[in-house]
């Protein structure tokens, strides 16, 4: 397990620098940073981040808009835009790639951690609404290729499926075990197994 992995694609130094140190702050970890359209396709590659904050404007002949529509075709991994003063056709070209979340220059921390909580849940939304197979816990957590991410305290845990020993209700929360952790979340069990491939996880009892 854990926590969120955040990439950064952003030309500006210290811009990039202030938003790894705020993430840090806030609980998450970072890669490193991209400048260039190129430069994050490595990143992406080499480090597998579980969302990307993204400046629309970077170095190079690609700009961040060109590389939301490859996130979207080739990583399927949710991206926040960074913008600042963006003209009417950029934020038009930008709105067609369907952005989880938006964060505007200049942010505080909590505008970033606000930023990251609407991604996580337009994503989690929309992904739902094209698969049609995953119902809604009444705790918000979220399901990305092969592994959930729980909220746990004030930022997300990042659990893959392969690392859960088991599910056990207690009552009107579930608790989800690995081996080195215990996470407790607000759901019933039925409605939790709805976020799992039953092939993989087998109901043994009414409470495992």
């Amino acid at each position: 397990m854990s926590t969120l992995k955040i990439g950064i694609v952003e030309d500006e130094l210290i811009i990039a620098n202030l938003i790894a140190n705020t993430l840090k702050k806030i609980g998450y970890q970072t890669t490193k940073i991209a400048s260039t359209y190129n430069e994050a396709l490595e990143m992406l590659d080499a480090e597998k981040p579980d969302v990307v904050l993204l400046d629309i404007q970077i170095k190079g002949s690609k700009d961040g808009i060109e590389l939301a529509h490859t996130i979207n075709t080739n990583y399927n991994i949710p991206f926040i835009f960074l913008t600042a003063n963006a003209d009417a056709a950029t934020l038009e070209r930008a709105k067609a790639t369907n952005p989880p979340a938006f964060l505007v220059k200049p942010f505080t921390k909590d505008d970033l951690y606000t930023a990251i909580e609407i991604c996580f849940n337009n994503y989690s939304k929309n992904k739902n609404a094209e698969t049609a197979t995953l119902q809604p816990t009444e705790q918000q957590d979220y399901l990305i290729k092969d592994a959930l991410f729980i909220k746990d305290g004030n930022y997300f845990h990042k659990i893959k499926f392969a690392d859960i020993l088991y599910l056990e209700s207690e009552h009107v929360y579930v608790n989800v075990v690995t081996a080195t952790k215990k996470l407790l979340v607000r759901s019933s069990l039925q409605q939790y197994l709805t976020h799992f491939d039953t092939k993989k996880f087998v109901q043994i009892h009414r409470s495992y």
